[in-house]
């Protein structure tokens, strides 16, 4: 199982980056969402979840640990945020510039020349 586990999260990582690294707007931020998948996958594997352990301890013999699903919860909000202004970001850059290219490179230069 944690062989399983480690192998969603190194293709979930490699996926995110090789996204990331398109010139294109919309890729770069599905790479990001997959990375944001991957770092919420290794912090709920980091936490040792239990199965029918209580959160609190001293109620049972076992109790899970609530800290990495709060960490979780919160990587959550805080990875919606970042989706929505960066889609806000690449909408306006797209009714500006007319494309969706991140860089343009040499055809950028010879257009200002």
């Amino acid at each position: 199982m944690e062989v399983l586990l480690a192998s969603v999260i190194g293709l979930l990582t490699a996926v995110g980056l090789y996204l990331m690294l398109r010139q294109r707007t919309f890729p770069v931020i599905l790479g990001l969402t997959f990375l944001s998948y991957a770092v919420n996958i290794f912090l709920f594997a980091s936490g040792r979840l239990a199965l029918n352990a209580a959160p609190i301890i001293g109620t049972s013999d076992s109790y899970a640990d609530p800290l990495p699903q709060a960490l979780v919860l919160t990587a959550i909000v805080i990875s919606f945020g970042m989706t929505a202004v960066i889609m806000i970001l690449a909408i306006a850059g797209h009714l500006q510039a007319g494309h969706d290219r991140i860089d343009l490179g040499d055809a950028d230069k010879e257009e200002k020349a």
